[in-house]
Formats: C-alpha cells, structure tokens, sequence
C-alpha cells in the first residue's frame, strides 16, 4: 500500500509540494526580520555601551550613593547622586500612587463594562488624546491650573501631577490589551457557576491577565521618570536633599543631567562624569524596578495545574 504524506516524517515533508518561488519567499522574509532584529539592537547596546563604559567611574565611587551635591561647584570634584536619587523617587512613587488604580480602574471599565457605551467610547478617545500630549504641554496644563489658578507653589508633588497625565493613558492601554486577550471562556465558565462579574473580574480576570499588566505599568513608569520637561517648569533643581514634596526646590535625575549639562558638561571632566553617572543611575533603577516587577507579576500570576 501506498504511504500517504502524512505518514512520513515531519522533517522528511517540510517543504514537500511547496513551490521553488515559495522557498524562497519564506528565506528571504527571515533573512530581512533577523536583519531587522541586529538593526534595532546595534543602537540598544551603543546606548547602553557609552552610558556604562562612560559613566561606570562615577557610579562605583563610594560618596555617590550617599551624599549630595550640596556645596559643591561645577569644577570640584566629589559629592553624589543621593539628593536626586530621593527626588526621583519620590517624584515616581507619588504619581505611581495616582496613576496605578486610576488607569488600571478605567481600562476595566472600558473592557468589561464600557464596550461600546457612549461613555465608553469617549473615554477611549479622551485616552487616545492624552496618549499623543506631550510632556510640555502636560506641563504647562499643571501650571496653569495648580500654581496659576490655585496659587499653591512649584513643588515635586505638581511634578507628579504633570506625570500623572503622561503615565494613566499608557497604563489604560495596556491593561486594555491585556483584558482582551484573556479568554472569553473563563469568563463563562464563572457565570455559569453563579460567580457575580465583579468577583470573577476581581479573581479571575484580573490574575490572568496580571503579569502583562504590572510590565505595562512599570513601562509607563520608566517612561516618566526620564521626563525633563515637567522638572523644569515645576520645580527647580536643588543641590541638596529635599524630602518636602509640597515646597521647595528638589533634586532629580534628569534634573541633575540637565544641570550638569549648563554647567559645562563635555567641556569640563567633572560636571561630564555626573552627567553621565547620572544617566548611568536613572538606567539601573529602572532595570531594577522591572526586575522587581517580574517577579511580583511571577508570583501572583495564576498556578498551572
């Protein structure tokens, strides 16, 4: 008896029947995505080779992480990136405080509750909107309304204000797509037993889709904590610690590069290795905040059986 096709081997009918022309096609769509893949990695690892190699010297002294710039000049050398380490941080934590439930809250709302709702559809456009403002102009809105209109000073918390808008519609997109691809069928499943929707959204939903919904926030949260803009419109930048996020000049990262960049970076060695120490920092913390990200999203995401 003759043997069919599909009794052969998997290796032995790869290609079998399949056109020269089709072959070829197939080779060449993987050549230009691996192409693809070296091209968009060669300015990765540059960026990243120049930040290390040119900012490893300031980082790895023992006053960095310690101390502050406080009394000192442009051209002495010493001091640390303490002040601005606390003020991003802050800076972060507060608009993360802000950002998190508000964004995760509305993206909920717009996948199992808002779909195609009138209220719904506007959100998603006002959503769209934000998503393409840029971070100036955020800026300027919180200006405007918090120092202008409410006479209340330039402060880090009108800093987190500012990045409060640029960080909830990225956090609504994401949490959007990551609803969407949970499976209808586990939703089902629970109403069929009698589950009410907040319980299974709260238990079932929510859990599947957790891991790619704690990697969106902590995108949207290294996004903002690079922002410049919103540093120098709302607050000024402080040599020195300040813990105070309602008064007060306060330090940043991006602050502190901004500064060391006026103070004659590229000319001078000294303000050149901060600015890059700087940059060098705000890099590792960010790896450190998604490091620490996968492995909450790990832990609470759902068990296989």
């Amino acid at each position: 008896m003759t043997s069919s096709v599909l009794d052969q081997p998997v290796k032995a009918r790869t290609f079998q029947g399949v056109s020269t022309r089709r072959r070829i096609t197939d080779n060449v769509a993987t050549v230009l995505v691996s192409l693809s893949v070296l091209v968009a990695l060669v300015p990765l690892v540059w960026v990243l080779y120049s930040v290390v190699s040119k900012g490893i010297g300031a980082v790895t002294s023992s006053t960095w992480w310690f101390n502050s710039q406080s009394g000192m000049t442009a051209f002495a050398a010493g001091g640390g990136a303490y002040h601005a380490i606390v003020g991003t941080l802050l800076q972060g934590l507060v608009c993360a405080v802000i950002s998190i439930p508000v964004g995760v809250f509305v993206g909920i709302y717009l996948v199992e509750y808002g779909g195609g709702t009138r209220m719904g559809r506007i959100t998603t456009f006002m959503v769209d909107i934000l998503t393409g403002v840029p971070s100036i102009v955020a800026a300027l809105f919180i200006y405007a309304l918090w120092v202008a209109t409410f006479g209340f000073q330039r402060s880090g918390f009108a800093v987190s204000l500012a990045l409060v808008l640029l960080m909830i519609p990225v956090i609504v997109r994401s949490t959007e797509e990551m609803l969407r691809i949970v499976p209808m069928d586990l939703r089902e499943a629970s109403y069929a037993l009698g589950v009410p929707k907040w319980k299974t959204i709260v238990r079932i939903v929510i859990p599947t889709a957790l891991s790619g919904i704690v990697t969106g926030i902590m995108l949207a949260l290294a996004r903002v904590m690079g922002e410049t803009a919103p540093l120098l419109i709302l607050v000024g930048y402080a040599q020195a610690i300040n813990f105070d996020m309602f008064g007060g000049f306060m330090g940043s990262l991006p602050g502190m590069m901004y500064d060391q960049t006026s103070a004659g970076a590229g000319a001078n060695p000294v303000p050149t290795d901060r600015l890059w120490g700087a940059a060098l920092t705000l890099i590792v913390l960010i790896a450190i905040l998604n490091i620490a990200a996968r492995f909450v999203a790990k832990f609470f995401a759902p068990k296989k059986v």
